[in-house]
């Protein structure tokens, strides 16, 4: 019963940190331009925020078969990242490197916690680690590739 609870909760953070992986990335794709770019990264931020989607739905779809209940909300903290960017943006304006590095940030957090679940919080049943360990690839991939494009704009 224990590994069941512990799969639960550790799914519904993840489900919370896509939630505002999602979040993050269409505020983002608000502060965008249509220049030749931003465009450029407009398709790389919807794809990730699809990317989002579909790890809630994969993630939701487990913490039922649990018999748990899903989560379906953002957290705190990411709410306050999200207000910070605000303000930051404010100041500095929204340049490519900022939002990028910002963007960044974000992962950085999402992609930790996915390697978190699968190494700290060996309570995870064997179906939810193949989930997670997934997920957790294809969130590196995206987190090398915001910090590539934010490299590139050094």
């Amino acid at each position: 019963m224990e590994t069941i609870e512990r799969s639960v909760e550790v799914l519904n953070d993840l489900i919370e940190l896509n939630n505002d992986r999602i979040a993050g990335f269409e505020k983002t794709l608000k502060e965008l331009t249509t220049s030749e770019t931003d465009m450029n990264l407009k398709s790389l931020f919807e794809k990730y925020s699809s990317q989002s989607r579909q790890n809630v739905q994969e993630l939701t779809t487990a913490v039922a078969r649990l018999g748990g209940n899903p989560e379906t909300n953002t957290g705190i903290t990411g709410d306050i990242h999200r207000a910070w960017m605000e303000v930051k943006s404010t100041f500095t304006g929204h340049d490519r490197e900022s939002i990028l590095s910002e963007c960044e940030r974000g992962e950085d957090a999402i992609k930790d916690s996915y390697q978190k679940a699968l190494t700290e919080n060996g309570g995870v049943s064997s179906d939810v680690s193949l989930i997670l360990t997934r997920q957790a690839a294809e969130i590196k991939e995206a987190h090398d590739s915001i910090r590539a494009l934010r490299d590139s704009f050094k």
